[in-house]
């Protein structure tokens, strides 16, 4: 047996009932014990009883008592329980038993195997259930841990995007609202291909994106950020939708830090009948951060109000 335990009342009963049958004398009995590595100590009081009043004790007596103290020795008997169950376990040779014991030895003998094979198949399921419930605790302990670190990112993330709002460097902020995006982005599980690499349209003029795509329920979106210092207009658009026409099965969508004009927003509404097509405001992005919201799915109902609502410019807050 390989989990030891301390004797249950049900195996003790059983011990007590049989040792004394694999036994022929009282001697026998002690030297049974200390085959199984009992010490002479805890034996000691019974060697002198039958030494000098061996009427005084018998077979079942020493049993129950030497089975009691190791019982109760707790871990420092560990092994000789292990050993004495052991080797009551492992009896095939009965002929050491007084001819009208063998037969109940034998019972006795095959009760406590059956005992012990529960007994076994218990401790591997507890092993089982207990791996299967630590498995869940690591589980859950990551998904908190994953958790934790997303709304970490997205506090930090948010906090930087924020604050370019106060930066009135065309340069500087592009370059600053790059590595943001792409890492918001990515934390959130979106982005296919890092995106947002700013250029500039014309010797001091205002920043755009050159394209890059993100992914969402199995469509390719090719996407622009913009931070004019104007609301976008047809014309401002107009480019991207070329570029999205230009490629297939693929959808489009602009992010502006300075929003959109009516006219861009009907121009992106009627190209609903030729693909999906939506508008996000940046400052809709430093709300989702500090939200918390799951970019995935806030970006699907804009896509969807899109579809279904013919608005392009659905502000989801």
């Amino acid at each position: 047996m390989d989990e030891a335990y301390h004797y249950p009342a049900d195996l003790m009963s059983l011990m007590v009932e049989v040792i004394p049958r694999l036994c022929r004398s009282k001697r026998d009995v002690l030297t049974y014990f200390r085959g199984a590595g009992v010490s002479s100590e805890l034996l000691a009081d019974l060697e002198t009883r039958l030494r000098n009043s061996p009427e005084t004790v018998g077979k079942f007596d020493q049993t129950r008592t030497v089975l009691t103290r190791i019982n109760e020795k707790g871990d420092r008997y560990l092994r000789q329980r292990r050993e004495v169950l052991k080797r009551v376990v492992g009896t095939e040779d009965y002929t050491t038993c007084w001819p009208k014991d063998r037969l109940e030895a034998q019972g006795l003998v095959a009760q406590i195997r059956s005992l012990v094979a529960k007994a076994d198949a218990f401790t591997r399921m507890s092993i089982e259930r207990d791996r299967e419930a630590a498995e869940v605790r690591k589980r859950r302990q990551e998904e908190l841990d994953r958790v934790a670190s997303r709304s970490r990112d997205l506090t930090r993330l948010h906090d930087a995007l924020a604050a370019l709002f106060n930066d009135e460097d065309p340069q500087r902020r592009g370059k600053a609202v790059e590595p943001i995006l792409n890492e918001y982005f990515k934390v959130e599980g979106v982005l296919v291909r890092e995106a947002f690499r700013f250029r500039e349209a014309e010797k001091g003029g205002p920043l755009e994106q050159v394209d890059g795509v993100v992914e969402l329920d199995g469509h390719l979106y090719l996407v622009e950020m913009k931070w004019w210092n104007h609301r976008l207009g047809t014309g401002d658009v107009a480019l991207h939708m070329v570029r999205v026409g230009h490629r297939g099965d693929v959808r489009g969508l602009i992010i502006s830090a300075s929003g959109f004009t009516e006219p861009a927003v009907t121009m992106c509404r009627d190209e609903l009948i030729r693909g999906v097509f939506v508008l996000a405001e940046l400052r809709e992005l430093v709300f989702w951060m500090e939200r918390e919201h799951s970019l995935r799915a806030t970006l699907k109902e804009k896509v969807d109000r899109a579809m279904i609502d013919k608005n392009p410019l659905h502000i989801v807050t």
